[in-house]
């Protein structure tokens, strides 16, 4: 099929005047951590990284796949908040942190979950994989079919809790993919992240994330350790419109991990911005469509389009559409049509795909005709 360039005027997407000097961007602050990196959310884009490849220990930063499937349990309705889940002996007696659930006690979905995410008990994670599995081991599969559909390509499980194992690593880049995933695939659950403490089975544990305490924009995510994996803390905050992720690997102690996190947010949100350059379902162009009952068809994007770039870069930013052509009637909404080409100083940056906004039907039989005839001699 051919393709049609059509070439829009170049957008910038800044009221700063062109003969703005751009100040260099200024480095980022030392981390005292095995390994780290600052990536934007929704875009993925790193900002800061240092080791973000590295094969690490994850600890209980593996918490956030078991949430991930059992938050896609709940939403596939094969689990309700409300329904109990027995308590295996396995569960019970697991090491590590614990919620305290006990065997002959009935202890709920939503229980289970803030006793995993907030307290990071290990029995909540293992009394959630067998109510999703029906055993650790077959969860700790299903935990490494969903890393490798979020293109988790270094990332291997063993079980549910993070506990060590040769077997079991991941990488910051990984994890910083599962984050995203949560943030966006499941909304309704996120609150659970920004609980500052939890009390069951008349015991009240706090949140570990101490930035819920100390940043008001922080709201999530997850802390880790061990004694080979050391502290960990991957954190996310959103000062509108942006939303950053960070993770911290490997510090020395429970209030570095913390202090490290806070200096990668503060210089994310202190030297670069976030801007909306289209809305969702905004019209950016106008498609010629043939043989369609319409001539011409509202072609955008189905998601907002939020981009995060060093402060003062945005008058470089320049956007290109590309359309698929001929575009043949019938087109349905939400069909990609196209794409949007972004380049930055002049190079490529990002693409995003072109959606039809609006339903085209096929046109009558005169005016298809006359398209064809049209189409043969173009």
């Amino acid at each position: 099929m051919k393709r049609l360039l059509l070439i829009l005027a170049a957008l910038f997407f800044s009221t700063l005047a062109a003969a703005e000097q751009v100040l260099p961007l200024p480095p980022a602050p030392p981390i005292a951590a095995r390994a780290y990196l600052l990536a934007d959310f929704p875009s993925g884009r790193l900002l800061v990284q240092q080791g973000a490849n590295d094969r690490i220990e994850p600890a209980s930063l593996t918490k956030l796949m078991t949430a991930y499937l059992t938050f896609s349990a709940l939403k596939q309705g094969r689990l309700k908040m409300d329904q109990v889940l027995p308590v295996s002996e396995r569960a019970w007696k697991t090491e590590g942190s614990r919620m305290f659930i006990e065997m002959n006690r009935p202890v709920t979905v939503v229980e289970l979950i803030q006793g995993m995410i907030v307290q990071s008990g290990n029995d909540a994670c293992i009394a959630l994989a067998e109510g999703v599995a029906g055993s650790e081991e077959v969860f700790a599969s299903m935990m490494n079919q969903q890393a490798l559909r979020l293109g988790m390509k270094n990332t291997h499980y063993m079980n549910a809790t993070g506990l060590p194992h040769a077997q079991h690593y991941t990488t910051a880049y990984d994890l910083s993919l599962l984050v995203a995933a949560i943030i966006r695939d499941f909304p309704e659950y996120f609150k659970f992240y920004s609980m500052r403490e939890y009390r069951y089975n008349n015991i009240t544990q706090p949140n570990r994330n101490r930035l819920l305490w100390l940043d008001p924009t922080v709201d999530g995510m997850k802390t880790g350790h061990t004694e080979s994996a050391g502290y960990c803390l991957i954190a996310t905050a959103k000062r509108d419109p942006m939303r950053l992720i960070s993770v911290v690997l490997g510090t020395t102690s429970d209030h570095l991990r913390a202090t490290e996190s806070q200096k990668l947010l503060n210089y994310g949100f202190q030297f670069f911005e976030g801007k909306r350059l289209y809305a969702k379902n905004q019209t950016i162009s106008n498609l010629p469509v043939w043989k369609g009952s319409e001539k011409t068809l509202k072609a955008g994007l189905s998601q907002d389009l939020l981009i995060t770039l060093p402060k003062g870069y945005y008058s470089r930013i320049k956007a290109t559409v590309t359309s698929k052509q001929p575009l043949l009637a019938p087109i349905s909404a939400g069909q990609v049509v196209g794409a949007i080409h972004l380049t930055l100083d002049d190079k490529p940056f990002a693409d995003y795909p072109l959606v039809a906004l609006e339903n085209v039907a096929v046109g009558n039989i005169f005016g298809r005709a006359l398209d064809t005839i049209k189409l043969w001699f173009k």
